[in-house]
């Protein structure tokens, strides 16, 4: 894998992981707008998982795995 495929695929990870983050954070806009409380606990949690995510992408980009298989014929 060439350099440039490592640093585009870093990038996608970044761009992954803060639309993740961002969606998050509007949900939790929305949620205190709507005057609804969510849990410190689940905001940890939901950190958790787009972490998870971004070490699954970032092992998968240094493994050489794709991290989508798209189904084709043949």
């Amino acid at each position: 894998m060439s350099l440039t495929g490592i640093l585009l695929g870093l990038i996608n990870v970044a761009i992954v992981v803060a639309i993740l983050m961002l969606i998050g954070a509007v949900v939790v806009w929305f949620a205190s707008w709507m005057s609804i409380a969510i849990p410190p606990a689940v905001q940890r949690g939901f950190m958790v998982v787009v972490f998870l995510i971004g070490l699954y992408m970032l092992v998968a980009l240094l493994v050489g795995i794709p991290t989508v298989h798209i189904v084709t014929s043949g």
